[in-house]
């Protein structure tokens, strides 16, 4: 949440992507359509695949430790192996790669057959499985990746303020969702279910990690789990069982509940007093119903029942959980905090320029930029030399006028020949100019130059939402719809931002 960090792998929604024109692939043809388990809707993902060991190792930056991503239950890992990377395919899609020890699939058969039947699953509720690799002792899963951290960041990490009550209340929703969707798939056995498995898409909807669904043993039946606060099964037995992952629900509830990781015993003494108060986040802001959440504890207190056969499945959870939804109309961005409550479409009401790129009206577009003139390039910092006073000077400057005669008469060829002198002159970084040679790119079919300039033009002015929409703009030529979408909300909150102060 607060302190928000831009780096060069940030997908979140204030970090622009400057990245070279030539790292934006146009992506494969969309993958078939299934069913999800949120609520009827649907959702496009890609096919399983079978990755070859040198895409993903190129994906990751070899494997690199800078690359390396939360694995659930285990924190930040540096080593080579049994980690989570972040990494980026040829295609330009954004992915977590998790790297197995050797060992732990000596059947590589086995892998396959259990991959691929989490990789069928599509949801989403679900951080989706979509391939592996199976190479000589290599045993990798590559999923979606989840721009917006995991729930035990936003939860127990926060900076500024505490998750919001709505936000608690949609997480435990969709969690279930996503618990009745796999076992309504056969895959009701989930393990190591906690804070960390639980992610945030690009979208701020949480969702489940594929990963847990993976049974990483030969043995299926028996396991290793990183659970603070394991099941009463596994206690005794030291197996796992599809009622596991509904224990380990009732912790998660918890969990959302006080803000921090308790033991369910504690909980459950406080429970059955009726000492509710003593278990409530204290950290708490703004209103939410002390009935809402007496029935939360109730649920959690059901889910951590020692007979599994007296825990609630999946299904009644999903309706339980239905009733408690506050909020239901605000996005989840907004909730979670991550878009410092700008929404998108309401932002983009108001922002000529955005409207005009999200619908690729490119006269409106050429009439914002003619009508915007280079007002925006004031308080640009420029070093000017000895050369500004002289002819070249003046001839520079000329071919700057020219070019903006013919970006009025829409002579865009012509316009693109004289902004080019212009910046090869040297003498002053423009913006402005920067985007209209964008623009008159993009007239003349050269989208991927396009982009360069809008580049560039953030670069100068990394303040400044026209270059973000211009990018926009670019990205929907080349076919990179979810990318644009980023930079438009990348741009309508930088306007927002701007306008408040």
């Amino acid at each position: 949440m607060g302190d928000r960090r831009r780096s060069k792998f940030s997908l979140c929604c204030f970090a622009p992507r400057l990245r070279p024109p030539s790292a934006f692939e146009p992506p494969p043809p969309s993958a078939d359509l299934r069913q999800n388990g949120g609520d009827g809707e649907r959702e496009s993902c890609p096919s399983f695949t079978e990755f070859r060991f040198e895409q993903l190792e190129a994906a990751t930056g070899r494997f690199s430790p800078e690359n390396v991503v939360r694995d659930p239950g285990r924190g930040r890992l540096g080593g080579p192996s049994d980690a989570v990377y972040r990494g980026e395919l040829e295609d330009g899609r954004s992915v977590a790669v998790k790297r197995y020890e050797r060992g732990a699939w000596p059947d590589p058969q086995y892998f396959l057959e259990e991959a691929k039947s989490v990789g069928n699953l599509r949801s989403e509720r679900l951080a989706n499985l979509i391939g592996c690799c199976c190479e000589g002792d290599d045993r990798l899963l590559v999923a979606e990746f989840m721009p917006n951290e995991t729930l035990a960041k936003h939860l127990f990490l926060w900076r500024t303020r505490p998750m919001k009550w709505a936000m608690r209340l949609r997480v435990a929703y969709y969690l279930a969702q996503a618990l009745e969707y796999c076992s309504s798939k056969g895959k009701p056995l989930y393990l190591d279910l906690h804070a960390y498995r639980v992610l945030f898409d690009q979208d701020g909807n949480p969702r489940l990690s594929c990963f847990g669904l993976v049974k990483n043993n030969v043995d299926w039946r028996r396991y290793r789990t990183k659970l603070a606060f394991p099941p009463t099964e596994y206690l005794r037995t030291g197996t796992m069982k599809p009622t596991s992952a509904i224990y380990s629900f009732g912790t998660m509830l918890l969990d959302l509940l006080s803000g921090k990781n308790i033991p369910p015993a504690h909980a459950l003494d406080q429970i059955r007093s009726k000492n509710f108060s003593m278990l409530i986040d204290s950290a708490l802001e703004g209103p939410f119903s002390s009935a809402d959440a007496i029935e939360l504890f109730r649920l959690a207190s059901r889910c951590l029942q020692d007979e599994a056969r007296e825990r609630p499945n999946a299904k009644s959870l999903v309706t339980i959980l239905r009733s408690l939804q506050k909020e239901a109309e605000v996005p989840s961005l907004v909730l979670l905090g991550v878009k410092e409550e700008v929404c998108i479409t309401e932002a983009l009401l108001w922002t000529p320029l955005g409207q005009a790129c999200s619908r690729m009206n490119l006269t409106a577009i050429h009439e914002i930029l003619e009508m915007n003139g280079y007002k925006d390039d004031e308080g640009i910092g420029t070093e000017l030399s000895f050369q500004m006073w002289t002819y070249q000077m003046q001839e520079t400057l000329d071919s700057k006028t020219r070019g903006d005669t013919c970006f009025k008469a829409k002579e865009f060829a012509a316009a693109t020949d004289c902004y080019t002198q212009f910046i090869e002159g040297g003498l002053m970084a423009s913006p402005t100019v920067y985007a209209r040679r964008c623009f008159s790119y993009l007239m003349n079919d050269m989208p991927r130059e396009a982009l360069g300039d809008a580049v560039q033009a953030l670069v100068i002015y990394p303040d400044w939402p026209t270059a973000l929409y211009l990018q926009a703009a670019c990205l929907f030529s080349l076919g990179l719809e979810d990318h644009a979408n980023l930079c438009l909300r990348d741009g309508a909150s930088l306007e927002a931002k701007i306008n408040r102060h």
